[in-house]
């Protein structure tokens, strides 16, 4: 396993961290463990959740996943064993059970989020707390461009960053993060942060993967630049890029078949591209699932590729994704088909 640094700070996570969203949906606490256990006899340091996991997120679940990871470190002990990230949601999405439905980052609603994940994770700190997604209309899930609106509410990012300033004094966490931001909104956070003396961001969690490589426009020179890595999501495409969704198939458990608002990656310019991937990896005796997370993992701009896997089968390739070089000539056909299929899903 490969370990590079979380932003400037002194922690130095695995290239694959364990990303958690089924669990408590499509996984059960007991294949969450055994999960846990294999990424981390894997040399995995690295696990990553939400506050408003697992997804798709409804009431029923909510908090689901943080509930089965404090029952893991309650049960074995292991906390000092991960580096543990998390994310208070931001507004909107009509999750009306999340601190009444206008949960923002304001003290308030921080502090809330902050106390309710360490009581589920049954911790004293998170290593990396992240903002899930704006405090204002930009960067929505499955959308792309900007289009503004001058009476958009949003939260001041001056008040944001001196209540994540608040916590990081108290101990009750280590390192802040950006998640489905935009480089305008990475660049005012870090300007503050400079200005003012307050944390500064130490990664953006973005989707990233064959189908989706809008983070390299903008947001990838501000990675390097910035030492402000990428936390890679979706990086098979909610599984598009395995090739088990192709000609129309619907593996029965597959979270595409399963849940209809993962849509994505399904239009027909995204199938096709899908399609090419998944034979040039085929042609070169590849699975086509770890070529997809290889490309992800080797990117100078990513501090680690989040991977998650509904059964053991899916998990063991996606850690052994890691050790795949790939040649010249599949990155060459990789590049001439982005070029001619260039970002077909948001």
């Amino acid at each position: 396993m490969q370990y590079r640094p979380l932003g400037r700070s002194n922690l130095k996570v695995s290239a694959l961290c364990l990303g958690t969203m089924t669990w408590g949906e499509q996984n059960s606490q007991a294949e969450a463990f055994a999960q846990i256990d294999r990424a981390r006899d894997a040399g995995v340091n690295f696990i990553d959740t939400a506050e408003m996991y697992p997804v798709p997120p409804k009431a029923e679940t909510y908090s689901a996943t943080e509930t089965i990871i404090g029952n893991f470190f309650q049960q074995r002990g292991e906390r000092e064993k991960w580096i543990l990230a998390s994310k208070i949601a931001g507004p909107g999405n009509g999750m009306s059970y999340l601190r009444d439905g206008r949960t923002r980052f304001t003290q308030q609603h921080i502090d809330s989020a902050i106390d309710g994940s360490l009581q589920r994770l049954q911790t004293d700190y998170i290593d990396l707390y992240q903002l899930h997604w704006p405090d204002r209309r930009t960067n929505f899930f499955g959308q792309l461009g900007y289009q503004h609106n001058p009476d958009d509410e949003l939260t001041p990012f001056e008040d944001t960053l001196e209540a994540l300033d608040k916590q990081v004094k108290a101990g009750k966490i280590r390192h802040i993060g950006l998640s489905n931001e935009t480089p305008w909104g990475v660049s005012r956070f870090l300007q503050l942060a400079e200005e003012r003396g307050w944390p500064r961001m130490a990664s953006i969690q973005n989707p990233y993967n064959l189908l989706n490589r809008t983070y390299e426009i903008g947001l990838a020179e501000m990675s390097l630049r910035e030492q402000c890595g990428l936390l890679a999501y979706s990086p098979l495409a909610f599984g598009a890029l395995t090739g088990k969704y192709l000609n129309g198939l619907k593996p029965e458990k597959g979270r595409l078949t399963l849940f209809s608002r993962f849509n994505r990656y399904s239009n027909p310019q995204a199938e096709r591209a899908c399609a090419r991937y998944v034979q040039l990896a085929r042609d070169h005796g590849l699975d086509p699932a770890q070529m997809a997370l290889a490309f992800v993992t080797r990117q100078p701009f990513v501090t680690s590729n989040i991977i998650g896997a509904t059964n053991m089968d899916q998990l063991n390739r996606n850690l052994s994704s890691v050790n795949m070089g790939l040649t010249d000539s599949v990155l060459q056909a990789i590049a001439e088909i982005h070029q001619s299929q260039p970002n077909p899903a948001p």
